[in-house]
């Protein structure tokens, strides 16, 4: 899981170090966005899911169809028209199944039926049309997201660090990121859109 933090940060970054060092023009006949596409299914949905699956966090009897549904949206999601609106939000629920598994293995209480609810209402919410923020290209509350973001990967690595033990104060930090995204998917998606 460790892993798939650094690559969750590294995520963040690459496309701002593509530009400084102009990749574009030092390989012009490479896509770029073609191999972060691979790179990111593989680091947000394939290993994930693999990590899920041996996790055993549902019933057994659901851990194939979980784990199917994961992969099987993730690369619907990935072939959708429109995956990042014009003004930089993710459309629907993106393809964080790292921070999905993440949740369910260090943070959630271990609830296997509550598990399967939620592998299928974020399998959903890929298709709703819900504006989640994108970190790294936010123009609204940047300054804010960003402090956020970072709080979050902090948060992230020591709940990793200290794990099996869990700490309160680095549960209700995490608690609180995600009421934070979720925050802001509600004030992208509804509340700017009703004061326009």
């Amino acid at each position: 899981m460790m892993w798939l933090v650094v690559a969750l940060i590294v995520d963040g970054v690459d496309g701002t170090f593509a530009r400084i060092f102009k990749v574009k023009e030092m390989l012009p006949n490479v896509d770029g966005q073609s191999m972060d596409y691979v790179i990111d299914f593989a680091t947000y949905a394939i290993i994930p899911a693999y990590f899920f699956y041996e996790a055993q966090l549902v019933p057994d009897v659901w851990r194939l169809p979980c784990t199917s549904a994961i992969l099987l949206v993730s690369a619907l999601y990935y072939g959708k028209q429109g995956m990042v609106s014009d003004d930089m939000y993710f459309i629907g629920f993106p393809v964080m199944w790292n921070m999905v598994v993440f949740y369910l293995v260090f943070v959630w209480p271990q609830i296997p039926m509550l598990n399967v609810a939620l592998i299928f209402i974020f399998c959903i919410l890929h298709f709703v049309p819900v504006k989640f923020v994108y970190p790294s290209q936010s123009t609204r509350f940047f300054k804010l997201t960003l402090t956020a973001t970072i709080i979050f990967f902090f948060t992230l690595i020591l709940i990793v660090f200290y794990y099996p033990e869990r700490k309160l104060w680095l549960t209700v930090l995490s608690y609180l990121c995600i009421v934070y995204y979720a925050g802001m998917a509600v004030y992208n998606t509804w509340i700017e859109q009703a004061q326009e």
